[in-house]
């Protein structure tokens, strides 16, 4: 009911953008880390194992040898979907034999994308490649591989929720948008992003130094 794509920057930031036909997806499947790495568990999503990835690079583990941990003698693994990726751009991917519908990963450069109950195993292909070739803003270039698996057919049925997520050189999430409940969630995360990403950096500066940062523009803020 889901498809991600899970990217870094190569300069230590990671995010993930994810759209699904279920209520609130972000919620559930979105796992980063600053200074570490991101993780998502998603199909019938377990998010404890999202947690477990990260505790795992965090451990020094590399995402294949973390991935093997997580996974190995899991009870209802088969269910799961993972991805995990480290700062460094070396990721892995996993789709347990009971994923829903026609289901995919695939692992690229700086990226990893997975996806179930898709139109087509095209999907997760075009949100890599969509990555690979884009450039700018870690936040521009997930929305943009997320648009390219949509307009490569999606999930076999409508999408409603979507979210994206990045965490750079403070130990919270620089950006963290959601669409929980849509009937076009991906445009509604563009047009979010399109308000967000220019006042970005100015309330990371508000959290680091409010006496330093810009005025909210907001009545009472004189």
């Amino acid at each position: 009911m889901t498809f991600s794509v899970l990217g870094t920057d190569g300069n230590g930031a990671v995010g993930i953008a994810v759209t699904s036909s279920s209520p609130a997806v972000a919620a559930r499947c979105i796992h980063l880390r600053a200074g570490v790495g991101g993780a998502s568990s998603q199909n019938v999503t377990d998010p404890r194992l999202g947690t477990e990835l990260l505790d795992q690079l965090a451990g020094g583990a590399d995402p294949r040898t973390a991935l093997a941990n997580v996974v190995r003698d899991r009870e209802l693994i088969e269910h799961r979907q993972l991805t995990v990726l480290a700062l460094d751009g070396v990721g892995a991917a996993y789709s347990g034999d009971q994923a829903l519908g026609v289901h995919h990963d695939r692992v690229g450069a700086q990226v990893v994308a997975a996806g179930n109950m898709l139109a087509g195993p095209e999907v997760v292909d075009a949100i890599v490649e969509a990555f690979e070739t884009s450039t700018g803003e870690l936040e521009e270039r997930l929305v943009r591989a997320l648009e390219a698996g949509l307009a490569a057919g999606g999930e076999a049925g409508p999408v409603h929720s979507a979210g994206l997520s990045v965490v750079r050189r403070v130990p919270w999430r620089e950006t963290d948008l959601r669409v929980d409940w849509s009937d076009e969630p991906v445009q509604e995360l563009r047009a979010l992003l399109d308000l967000w990403l220019p006042q970005r950096d100015d309330y990371v500066t508000r959290g680091l130094n409010p006496a330093a940062a810009p005025s909210y523009g907001v009545p009472g803020d004189e």
